[in-house]
């Protein structure tokens, strides 16, 4: 009995070893899918509340846009519970975005493309730092096509987020030295920041500021057709649509007025700068929900815009401190030429309006996504059609 319990010590690392791992992998498989469709409906959270500026954990479970009806437990299984309650509430009966359902499906689909890709178990750690990148271009890419914007929560916590897994888990940057990944991931956040920043510089040297000077006093008005539409801006009886005049939320409309009327009190040349939330009068704000009516007289407009959205170049950032200062080169080259190939079918259809209100962010996460499945094998077949000798 003693000499066959020191024989199975002795061959516990072998039994260890002999280990059929490949049994697991339909277990591993689901524990993938049920990750990513959790943290999914998680995300879901986030597009909802965090552009909102509401807090991601209070109240801490999830409720109805419609009603505010707390959802149990069991009412908000994910992937599961939209179809069974046909995307409605079960409280008012109010409809539910399939966005909250195909959010969890991305997502869970994502996970496991990652955790195949990274070898399963022999790339557990990579996995985790990818799944965390993952989930940070999915949020992105949601609120900057709802919103427009990406907040600082996203783009700044990501890029520490790509320092920290680079630091920890080096083989991200393609090294085994920590301090090497740190120093890449740094790197690649500069080289992302940087380009991106310059563009926004030179973009707004270049096309900034448009002024349009009168011959005689240009009547202009704001108007809105209903409490769902946007606004309109009338210039000298050219109409400016609110989606065409801000794009970032940064820009402004000024207009040096010889008079104007706001809510039916009357003022003497005064500057009007238009906002996309408010209203500047001088040094006066007012909020755009609170105009009832508004006009007057102007011998110019001047019109700021900007190239790009400031979160755009720090979204580019935390995409280098995931993947490095090559990838931010390949992504904004392929964000660049999906961005024209959309825009341009749009412009020749008539439908500027639309491709003017296309955020870059979407673009930029599938530029790294491209890159991080496929972006060295493009490069390395691209160099083989140049230089087919080699």
């Amino acid at each position: 009995m003693l000499a066959s319990g020191i024989l199975a010590l002795a061959s516990a690392p072998e039994a260890e070893e002999a280990i059929d791992y490949a049994a697991l992998a339909p277990f591993l498989v689901f524990t993938a899918l049920a990750m990513g469709a959790t943290v999914g409906s998680f995300l879901n959270v986030c597009i909802y509340r965090v552009p909102r500026e509401l807090s991601v954990n209070n109240p801490r479970r999830s409720f109805c846009p419609s009603c505010n009806y707390a959802i149990p437990w069991y009412n908000n299984i994910p992937l599961v519970s939209w179809l069974l309650l046909r995307g409605r509430c079960a409280n008012c009966k109010g409809r539910i975005s399939i966005r909250y359902w195909l959010v969890e499906l991305l997502t869970a689909a994502v996970f496991l493309v990652v955790w195949q890709w990274c070898g399963g178990l022999d790339g557990w750690q990579m996995a985790l730092v990818y799944w965390v990148f993952m989930a940070l271009l999915i949020t992105a890419t949601f609120i900057d096509f709802e919103h427009f914007i990406i907040p600082d929560g996203i783009t700044v916590g990501g890029t520490i987020a790509g320092l920290v897994g680079a630091l920890a888990v080096p083989a991200i940057m393609g090294t085994d030295n920590h301090l090497a990944g740190l120093g890449l991931s740094a790197l690649g956040a500069a080289t992302g920041f940087g380009l991106l920043w310059l563009v926004v510089v030179l973009g707004k040297l270049a096309f900034g500021k448009k002024t349009q000077s009168f011959s005689e006093a240009a009547a202009w008005k704001i108007t809105q057709e209903g409490n769902d539409e946007n606004p309109t801006l009338t210039v000298h009886g050219k109409p400016y649509p609110w989606e065409e005049l801000f794009f970032c939320g940064t820009e402004f409309v000024r207009l040096e007025c010889q008079e104007v009327s706001l809510n039916g009190a009357r003022t003497e040349k005064v500057p009007v700068e238009v906002h996309m939330e408010h209203i500047l009068i001088g040094a006066s704000k007012t909020e755009l929900g609170e105009l009832k009516a508004i006009g007057g007289l102007a011998s110019r407009m001047v019109y700021s815009r900007e190239a790009m959205g400031f979160g755009d170049v720090k979204f580019i950032a935390m995409i280098g401190a995931f993947l490095g200062w090559q990838a931010v080169l390949f992504t904004i080259f392929l964000a660049s030429v999906v961005g024209t190939l959309v825009a341009l079918p749009l412009r020749l259809v008539g439908k500027q309006e639309w491709s003017s209100r296309i955020p870059f962010g979407p673009y930029l996460a599938l530029g790294a996504v491209v890159w991080l499945f496929f972006g060295r094998d493009l490069i390395a077949w691209y160099m083989d059609l140049l230089h087919p000798e080699r």
